[in-house]
């Protein structure tokens, strides 16, 4: 019976240069495009066409696309980074306004790991200027637990204000600058099921050794992100490329 495909399919990738790697799923799929290209060589003797065609170097590429942000996807597959509970949160346009009397300061409402992202007149959104103290109107100053100082000539003004800082939950990357050659291996299951005429049918791709080149993070002004990885595939310690099952019994 002939086995036919619908949808996105799913993707699962797993380490397999790190002990006990836990599988990952890449979540809200939208395609997963494999590419299987061989180089041909000909062989020409006196004549306009080739006596013989033989295969050479192959080469098997993946792309897959998918929407859900995944700190783990992300570094199991691309960076291989060292990975710490917690995470940075960025505000922006947080309102306060100058108060209207010494000492002329507002406070950041979250001031866990502050970092200054830039602070701007609400009336008319011009920029101030940061300076390390004694603010004069237009500038300001700030502390690194998110202190803002302003002039006695802003008093009263509202500010629209931007900042990172740091929470206990989510994961964070600390991305370095590796070795030349460095990088995650993993392993892949891509897999697609669909349901025609009440019978279910399926094929299942395992890839057993890949590696990544790309890893696209676009962001568009009214859409989702939907997030790009590319990679390569090569054979395992043992030779072993992987393999391919598909419910076709005809």
């Amino acid at each position: 019976m002939a086995v036919y495909g619908f949808g996105s399919g799913l993707m699962y990738a797993t380490r397999t240069d790190v002990a006990n790697a836990t599988p990952r799923r890449f979540g809200a799929m939208q395609d997963i495009q494999l590419s299987f290209s061989g180089d041909l060589k000909e062989l020409f003797g006196q004549q306009q066409f080739a006596l013989d065609v033989a295969r050479g170097k192959i080469k098997i590429e993946g792309k897959a696309k998918f929407a859900q942000i995944s700190a783990n996807v992300m570094n199991d597959m691309f960076f291989g980074a060292t990975s710490t509970t917690g995470t940075t949160m960025a505000i922006f346009q947080e309102a306060h306004s100058v108060p209207a009397s010494v000492s002329y300061v507002f406070t950041a409402t979250n001031v866990t790991g502050f970092k200054d992202l830039g602070c701007r007149y609400a009336a008319t959104g011009i920029a101030l200027t940061l300076v390390a103290s004694g603010p004069t109107v237009g500038q300001y100053a700030v502390s690194t637990v998110g202190v803002y100082t302003f002039a006695a000539a802003d008093a009263s003004a509202a500010m629209l204000h931007d900042y990172t800082y740091t929470t206990v939950s989510g994961l964070n990357l600390a991305i370095s600058n590796q070795l030349m050659g460095a990088g995650p291996r993993f392993k892949t299951v891509c897999t697609q099921t669909y349901t025609t005429n009440g019978i279910s049918q399926t094929w299942v791709m395992t890839l057993n050794a890949c590696m990544s080149s790309k890893l696209t993070l676009p962001t568009k002004q009214d859409d989702y992100v939907i997030q790009e990885l590319d990679f390569q595939v090569f054979a395992d310690a043992a030779g072993n490329i992987g393999n391919l099952a598909i419910s076709d019994i005809g």
